[in-house]
């Protein structure tokens, strides 16, 4: 029997675009064995996506934030979405 999987989505303010926030998101979720997205939005905040084992989600923006120390999140809204079936791996959008 597998684990539960839940799937977050995060909408992150503040100094978090052209401080490697992305690419630090991928690797803390590849890290937390996670699947999902991150992107850049035109208003300078970032939005992420990201499904797996509950307790390795609440410890996906910790991990993300400890590792730089540009990263300066001012608010971030989280809601519960549907899982998305099959989906593999953790990509950056453009």
């Amino acid at each position: 029997m597998s684990a539960p999987l839940e799937r977050r989505r995060w909408h992150f303010t503040g100094t978090v675009q052209g401080v490697g926030f992305r690419y630090r998101a991928q690797y803390a979720a590849q890290m937390l064995d996670l699947t999902g997205w991150v992107a850049n939005n035109w208003d300078g905040s970032v939005d992420l996506e990201a499904q797996g084992a509950p307790e390795n989600l609440d410890r996906l923006v910790p991990t993300i934030t400890k590792t730089s120390r540009w990263i300066s999140i001012e608010s971030f809204r989280c809601v519960k979405i549907a899982v998305v079936a099959s989906e593999h791996g953790f990509r950056v959008r453009g």
